[in-house]
């Protein structure tokens, strides 16, 4: 321990703590260290006096070696930081098996910034694209592809429905004009898991661009550049790679990359001056999101210690699973049937006791140490908890624990909805 401290105090925060807690039910020993506004507790029973775990799709809970890797500044044109953002642009492609056929483009912002330059970018200014839509994010891409003045098309489906390939096909059967299809791989709106891998069957079949958001599934969720044929591939630093947000990503296919110059109409925005700026000098054009990037490469190299993405995905669907079990023992329903739930994020209906109220729930589970979501669905009431970030089964069943000392708070005798679905 002392070698810890030693470390701690070299960094120049406050030593570490400890207090015996004799009631403790898991451990007795409770170690303290207090990092700035971060008080990191190991082996605590429950999430006492410790920041809230982030039960969100984004930002997310992140673990201290990433925390850490930010406390250094970093020379946006110095070579050390240039190679941080070489070894970050590899990896990313080597997660999805994309080295020989695309490229990685980083660029400062949300994840937003990226899906909207992603679809500026490739999609000419006279093409076509036919938005996927079910569910919030679908409705908001469909949204930006309209402002950049592409002509936009949306397919509409149920929130609770995974979008059809089979309607995809009929769609682009009746409308040889489509040149682009946007996808959002999993809406977490509801937290539906749609079909990538049919999806981009059916668009290669018809010789279609595919535009993939794949936020909140890229890092967890199988995606292999080597079988599944997309244009663009976006994703984000605060997302399944547990780093912190501030920072999004285009992966582009090789083939297509001669025609995307020029077709963005904006300067910051312009994913081919991007890629051409960096292959040319290694840099970015604009000013980096230094610590972000440093950040992420920590966070990959954890991923990369997990064991890569099918660990990942293991271990969020085991806090998935732990969190239904959980909950369902409270009478709390999810809003998806199993088969297109994704292991990222879970709607459960509000429930229908006259006590609920998200706000006054909200606060109540915060207080307990968790923080969850509200709901996006507009037809019903409902919230959201997310299983992604660096927790594990652990901190989800104390998450349950934390909603049901929520519910004893607000007199909530049980979680079921109004009416089953």
């Amino acid at each position: 321990m002392q070698i810890v401290n030693n470390i701690i105090v070299f960094l120049g925060f406050a030593p570490l703590h400890f207090r015996f807690r004799p009631r403790a039910s898991r451990a007795k020993l409770l170690a303290c260290a207090s990092i700035g506004r971060y008080r990191i507790f190991e082996n605590t029973p429950m999430p006492l006096h410790r920041d809230a775990i982030l039960l969100t799709p984004g930002p997310l809970t992140t673990s201290l070696r990433t925390k850490l890797a930010m406390l250094r500044d970093w020379g946006s044109w110095d070579a050390d930081f240039i190679a941080v953002t070489a070894s970050v642009r590899k990896s990313l492609l080597d997660i999805v098996h994309g080295q020989d056929s695309h490229v990685v483009v980083p660029l400062q912002g949300s994840g937003t910034f990226s899906v909207e330059a992603a679809v500026g970018t490739v999609v000419p200014r006279d093409g076509h694209v036919l938005v996927l839509d079910n569910g919030a994010y679908c409705k908001r891409a469909a949204k930006l592809s309209s402002l950049m003045g592409r002509r936009t098309t949306v397919l509409p489906f149920d929130d609770a429905q995974a979008v059809s390939p089979m309607a995809l096909e009929a769609a682009l059967q009746a409308d040889a004009s489509i040149s682009h299809v946007l996808m959002i791989h999993c809406e977490t709106g509801a937290g539906v898991l749609n079909p990538l891998q049919a999806v981009a069957d059916v668009c290669a079949r018809h010789a279609k661009g595919l535009i993939v958001d794949a936020m909140s599934s890229f890092g967890a969720l199988p995606i292999d550049a080597r079988t599944t044929r997309f244009d663009a591939l976006i994703a984000a630093s605060g997302k399944c790679l547990e780093g912190v947000p501030g920072m999004g990503f285009v992966l582009l296919h090789k083939q297509i990359l001669p025609a995307c110059e020029g077709n963005s109409q904006s300067l910051a925005m312009d994913l081919f001056d991007q890629h051409a700026y960096m292959e040319k000098t290694r840099q970015w054009r604009f000013t980096p999101p230094t610590h972000v990037l440093v950040a992420l490469q920590e966070a990959i190299a954890q991923f990369i210690e997990e064991g890569g993405q099918s660990a990942r995905l293991a271990r969020y669907q085991a806090n998935c699973d732990t969190l239904l079990r959980g909950m369902a023992a409270l009478g709390f329903v999810p809003f998806l049937p199993p088969d297109i739930q994704a292991p990222i994020i879970v709607t459960f209906h509000a429930p229908a006791d006259r006590a609920y109220d998200f706000k006054k729930f909200y606060d109540a589970a915060k207080r307990h140490g968790f923080i969850l979501y509200p709901g996006k669905l507009t037809q019903i009431e409902t919230f959201r908890v997310g299983c992604i970030g660096a927790i594990g089964t652990v901190e989800m069943a104390q998450a349950v624990h934390a909603v049901a000392l929520a519910m004893q708070d607000l007199g909530i005798a049980h979680g079921a909805p109004a009416s089953a679905p």
